[in-house]
């Protein structure tokens, strides 16, 4: 599964803005808007996304 799709998943359950997301995650609130744009994360990154999500509970 990509990670925008978990992303997506996650910001429907939650309710979160993409911005907040970006912010809290990575540290960069133009992330969601950038991968739907076609940004390709390099591995340290998801690994980062994918750690947030998971600690988030959800």
């Amino acid at each position: 599964m990509s990670v925008l799709i978990k992303i997506d998943r996650y910001l429907r359950q939650t309710g979160m803005p993409t911005s907040k997301f970006g912010r809290l995650a990575v540290g960069d609130p133009r992330l969601v808007h950038d991968l739907r744009l076609g940004r390709q994360p390099r591995a340290p990154m998801v690994a980062r996304i994918e750690t947030f999500i998971e600690r988030q509970g959800s």
